[in-house]
């Protein structure tokens, strides 16, 4: 079954980096915001670089965009079964060039491998803006030192934001 991005980007015309996922979980789906599961390292990570407590999804967008952060995902619609990325099928990416266009996005990280391969095939041609690659914050990610080294790689963005 196809399924539709049911989420909306968050930028501003302030917006300088840019965090590209694959496609919103069902979780995320389910709480109408990205990484709404709470098992995705994604806002905890936020939350011990930028030293801060986001508890609400107000919160969390009004902190993206106090912090030039925009967020959004690679795909637009595809197929996919639960949440796991290798299932994902059929994509039509999104439109990330109109967010480009309304910003001041100087780079752009991808959140883990699928959403990299993804913007490498879709969107590169698009943006020219290479992606820096992140580790996935994804719960399926359960190395030993993932907490540590996401730490120090969204400490680059926030160095980057300021």
């Amino acid at each position: 079954m196809n399924i539709i991005h049911p989420l909306k980007p968050i930028y501003d015309k302030n917006s300088i980096v840019l965090i590209l996922g694959s496609f919103p979980s069902i979780k995320s789906r389910e709480n109408n915001f990205y990484y709404g599961n709470p098992k995705n390292k994604f806002w905890k990570v936020i939350e011990i670089v930028f030293e801060v407590s986001l508890k609400t999804n107000e919160e969390k967008k009004q902190f993206l965009l106090n912090n030039h952060i925009a967020l959004f995902d690679v795909i637009k619609s595809c197929e996919i079964t639960g949440s796991s990325d290798n299932t994902i099928k059929n994509v039509i990416p999104n439109d990330i060039l109109k967010i480009i266009k309304q910003s001041k996005i100087k780079y752009i990280f991808t959140n883990g491998n699928k959403a990299h391969e993804l913007y490498q095939k879709y969107i590169l041609k698009q943006t020219n803006i290479e992606d820096i690659k992140l580790l996935s914050t994804s719960p399926a990610n359960c190395k030993k030192d993932v907490l540590e080294n996401l730490i120090k790689q969204f400490t680059k963005i926030k160095k980057l934001t300021k």
